[in-house]
């Protein structure tokens, strides 16, 4: 099940707090509840992806890409993601999760969240996004100039963009469809 009630108590809490350049990080804390937790008593690995959604959803409140959304009448979706699970994550942990765009191309953009325990990271995820609307994939550039960005993308670290490329030479479909 969704983390409605988080979701709201995010949304609710971002809006409170100073409005962010869209190129920093956002930081949310949170913690492990019984419902996040799978058979192995830990933080099952969907519901982290579900809770990173709260870290990025509070970056797009103070950056001002939820109001542009509204605005403009723009949907966004997730387009790929890369996941690393380095540490468990147990009932009633406390975290933090700290998001923040770390740059574009001309169709997506790309965000990075990162999730700690103390000082140690548990989880890093590097997601591919895209605004919509009725005629498909908004011009990222668009979409940063109406947060007030109107400069080019920032390199992106090496990484993120090894990543980009690997996922570009993927094939699409799949080459299994597991008819044969």
């Amino acid at each position: 099940m969704y983390p409605i009630v988080r979701l709201l108590k995010e949304v609710f809490k971002s809006s409170r707090m100073p409005p962010l350049p869209p190129l920093d990080s956002h930081v949310s804390y949170h913690r492990c509840w019984p419902q996040d937790i799978d058979q192995f008593m830990e933080m099952n690995n969907g519901r982290i992806l579900s809770i990173l959604d709260l870290g990025r959803t509070g970056l797009a409140q103070r950056v001002g890409l939820l109001r542009a959304l509204r605005q403009n009448g723009w949907g966004m979706t997730m387009a790929g993601a890369s996941i690393r699970y380095r540490k468990r994550i147990r009932p009633f942990v406390k975290f933090r999760i700290v998001s923040k765009a770390v740059g574009w191309s001309d169709r997506f953009f790309y965000i990075e969240h990162t999730l700690w325990i103390g000082d140690e990271c548990a989880v890093q995820a590097l997601f591919r996004s895209a605004v919509t609307d009725k005629n498909g994939i908004v011009d990222p550039a668009k979409v940063f100039a109406a947060v007030g960005v109107d400069h080019p993308s920032p390199e992106k670290p090496a990484w993120v963009q090894a990543w980009i490329d690997a996922d570009n030479i993927r094939p699409w479909p799949p080459e299994d469809d597991g008819t044969s």
